[in-house]
């Protein structure tokens, strides 16, 4: 392992690791890497190295594979599996199938369960197991979902995961484990600050190793699976046909005032990538609340239309290139233009939207729009729950009366009452902070449970 120089290339918005291994002779291979390549190829120049090898673990659902492009612009070799029946040039491979990396070696295993075609590559030098590129697999604490290709498959790629742990934590004790996804991941990561293991930690402490059956196993995954984001369901056909080539860095056009009313009209759709209190103070009406930071492309992809143009509002300072790529890695290529000089310059009717402290939700009604598994873990007492991501098909039924919208922070809440404006909702409230803060700043209790 001491001789292995692997670098793990985290991006904190998706939950994912890609990973980029230097081959000792100027080459290197990188595996499950984004349509966005900017760490990619940054990693690989600091190194002076050319990516020659580029091996995807599965189909994947939550970003678009930079494989392809690797392949078709730097004449990179793709590996994947060969049941993934991908339509592009690639190396497909089966179970057991090596390739030599020029003294490492890559060795394909046959690990179902998160996608029906799912590979893990483990990487050997000489005879040695040095680790294991698991994907969605064997992950740290967990196993990735298994309900990705509907409900009729869910319970058999629950029994394929088992089997396919069982063959990885066979592996000798000292094997890495370099997972895909991670904590933050909608492929269903715990929360936790490791992003990698080892096989002998993860039979000491992973819960679902400590099942006592197959049956106990299928129990426990399916019984933790939350919600994830529409665009799921998307990727995967796209990442099967090949992802879009970009022959050119990305830009993301000026757009004058006229143009933008004339697309508006047109039924484009309005992204303001701006700071909660930025946007509270004054949005055009009718534009979603998407804030700019490392979570943007997941939410980005929970709440705009994929089949829409999407034109940004955004501060100056905010990075463009960061915009356009957090779009683009989720296969958001609808971002047609930006509001030239942004509000500040916009000659458009503004609307604000008020922000509150703990101490004005007393006696008014409360909705908590974060994920499932926060509310159960502790709400205001009486709080309406509604996800975030299931809230743009409910904001019919819900009663038009003054509402204080909360999450953990802020700006998942905002975006919420930007929906909710949308469908002509009036007298919302965005609550700056948690449940944690309304707690401490009342001195009242939380609830949990549902």
């Amino acid at each position: 392992m001491a001789g292995i120089d692997l670098v793990p290339l985290v991006d904190e918005g998706l939950g994912n690791s890609a990973y980029l291994v230097d081959l000792g002779d100027g080459r290197a291979l990188v595996v499950d890497v984004s349509r966005d390549l900017r760490a990619v190829h940054a990693a690989a120049a600091r190194r002076g190295l050319t990516v020659a090898f580029a091996a995807d673990t599965h189909l994947h659902a939550d970003f678009l594979s930079g494989a392809r492009q690797l392949g078709a612009t730097g004449g990179t070799r793709v590996l994947a599996s060969a049941a993934g029946d991908r339509e592009f040039p690639h190396t497909g491979l089966r179970d057991g199938d090596e390739v030599d990396l020029g003294g490492l070696r890559l060795r394909a295993l046959m690990t179902p369960g998160h996608t029906h075609e799912h590979l893990s590559f483990l990487l050997l030098d000489g005879d040695t197991e040095v680790g294991v590129f698991t994907g969605g697999s064997l992950i740290v604490g967990s196993a990735a979902r298994t309900d990705l290709l509907g409900p009729d498959r869910t319970e058999v790629l629950a029994r394929e995961q088992y089997a396919s742990l069982q063959r990885l934590v066979a592996l000798p004790g000292d094997v890495a484990v370099w997972p895909t996804h991670g904590a933050g991941s909608f492929c269903s990561a715990p929360p936790g600050a490791d992003r990698t293991s080892t096989i002998a930690r993860e039979r000491a402490t992973n819960p679902l190793l400590a099942a006592r059956d197959e049956d106990a196993f299928v129990d426990q995954l399916l019984g933790s699976l939350g919600s994830y984001p529409p665009y799921f369901r998307r990727l995967g056909e796209i990442n099967r046909a090949g992802p879009p080539l970009l022959d050119h860095d990305p830009v993301l056009p000026s757009l004058t005032v006229d143009t933008v009313r004339a697309r508006l009209a047109e039924g484009a759709v309005l992204i303001d990538v701006r700071p909660l209190a930025r946007f509270a103070a004054a949005h055009i009406p009718g534009a979603l609340s998407i804030p700019l930071r490392p979570v943007f492309a997941s939410w980005l992809g929970w709440l705009a239309p994929a089949d829409r143009p999407l034109i940004i509002v955004r501060d100056q300072d905010q990075d463009v290139n960061e915009i356009l790529w957090q779009g683009l890695k989720i296969g958001y290529d609808n971002l047609i233009g930006e509001l030239d000089g942004g509000l500040a310059a916009a000659e458009l009717e503004v609307a604000t939207t008020a922000l509150t402290g703990p101490e004005a939700v007393e006696g008014v009604r409360v909705l908590d729009i974060r994920q499932r598994p926060e509310y159960l873990a502790g709400h205001l007492p009486g709080a309406v729950h509604i996800e975030l991501g299931a809230l743009a098909d409910r904001v019919d039924d819900l009663p038009r009366e003054p509402t204080v919208v909360m999450c953990g922070h802020g700006e998942r809440a905002m975006g919420a009452a930007s929906l909710l404006e949308r469908a002509g909702h009036r007298n919302l409230t965005v609550l700056e902070g948690g449940p944690d803060d309304w707690a401490a700043a009342t001195g009242r209790t939380l609830e949990t449970g549902a």
